[in-house]
């Protein structure tokens, strides 16, 4: 398969269960929906957890690293280096405080802001030159408290938002490796629909 068509996603988030369901590891969560939906099981590889999948004829590797979230860029210069994939078609999902809690943006490139995981991704490629999508989890939290807000779940009202939005991830990024990302952007660098509102069907990929 050509080296164009293959493509690394990767979901940031800490790799201990006592952080499974938090904000900062939404990333993990919609990486593990989009390898659900194409049948990919994971298994514990070098610095981390890794699936692999195939989409309309792209080869998808899905990695979550098992470093903490600080020290992600060592398993994206590893798995991007093994798998030979250059940074145009390296994908890395993102929590962003930024962001209402559910609203998804899309990016060819850019800095790290405060995030630990795309700091460090940064660093270690020597560039930020590489995609990310950022999933917003809000930022409800008093001064000094964001590490303690970040490693928080959901609450109630939040969380059925954030189950649409993880699943609207997924079919983003299954229209990044088909379409692009210009396309990919334009359609949905969008708010998240009101809960209970029927989302309108469309796959831009097909």
């Amino acid at each position: 398969m050509d080296d164009f068509k293959k493509f690394l996603i990767v979901g940031l988030g800490n790799a201990e269960d006592k952080y499974a369901g938090t904000r900062h590891n939404i990333g993990f969560e919609v990486v593990s929906e989009l390898a659900k939906s194409l049948g990919a099981n994971f298994s514990s590889e070098r610095y981390a957890y890794v699936a692999k999948a195939s989409f309309k004829g792209r080869a998808l590797i899905f990695v979550m690293p098992t470093t903490y979230m600080n020290l992600s860029g060592n398993a994206v210069r590893y798995w991007m280096t093994q798998e030979k994939i250059e940074e145009s078609n390296v994908l890395v999902i993102s929590d962003d405080l930024d962001l209402p809690v559910g609203e998804l943006r899309l990016k060819p490139k850019g800095g790290g802001g405060s995030h630990n995981g795309l700091n460090h991704i940064i660093e270690t490629l020597g560039n930020s030159n590489f995609p990310r999508l950022r999933f917003g989890i809000g930022k409800d939290y008093a001064y000094g408290y964001q590490a303690e807000f970040v490693l928080s779940r959901f609450n109630s009202e939040e969380r059925p938002i954030v189950e649409a939005s993880v699943k609207r991830g997924a079919e983003l990024i299954k229209s990044f490796v088909t379409v692009g990302i210009e396309k990919t952007m334009n359609f949905y660098n969008t708010k998240p629909k009101v809960e209970n509102k029927e989302e309108e069907k469309k796959d831009i990929s097909q």
